[in-house]
């Protein structure tokens, strides 16, 4: 399957492929703007395993996988406590990083649930925490609110859970 999206402003793009395969869930996704490629692997049930994260500039890449229980680490090794707990990750840059979280929930018209998010700034590649509250408010129509000082919004998916228009910030292309 394959999705696009372009920035309101005009100034980026993101092209999203992904793939079942040996009982797993791939996406691949590049952001033009933010020259950002992105590979997220997925468990069948859409829990995050892996999240590898290329730029075209001198510093390293990111590498993040969960084991599953929580517990986050590095390529290299290295535990990152400080996201313990943590079940998505929340690309600032692309509008699919919501697709995760509306596939696994499987929430009911009016239903909400908090989910513990890694947000990652592609120019600096620094991660925080912060708490995103899904709401469901129609069949396909969502509601996100952060506690991280960034913006809410409200947008529709389409049956696969991938976002259509986020006003002020995508729009749907493919």
């Amino acid at each position: 399957m394959h999705a696009a999206w372009s920035t309101d402003d005009g100034r980026g793009s993101e092209t999203l492929s992904f793939r079942f395969e040996n009982e797993a869930w791939t996406a691949e996704g590049l952001v033009t703007g933010a020259d950002v490629h992105y590979v997220f692997r997925l468990t069948a049930t859409w829990q995050l395993q892996q999240m590898l994260l290329f730029r075209d500039m001198d510093e390293p890449d990111l590498w993040l996988a969960n084991d599953g229980r929580g517990r986050w680490g590095e390529v290299n090794g290295a535990v990152r406590r400080e996201l313990g707990g943590c079940d998505d990750i929340d690309v600032l840059c692309s509008p699919f990083t919501r697709t995760m979280a509306i596939r696994r929930l499987h929430l009911e018209v009016g239903q909400s649930t908090d989910v513990e998010s890694i947000t990652v700034d592609t120019e600096t590649l620094s991660v925080q925490r912060a708490r995103l509250e899904y709401t469901r408010l129609g069949s396909h129509l969502w509601v996100v609110r952060r506690d991280d000082g960034g913006p809410s919004h409200e947008f529709e998916v389409d049956d696969f859970g991938l976002p259509l228009d986020i006003d002020g910030h995508f729009r749907r292309t493919a």
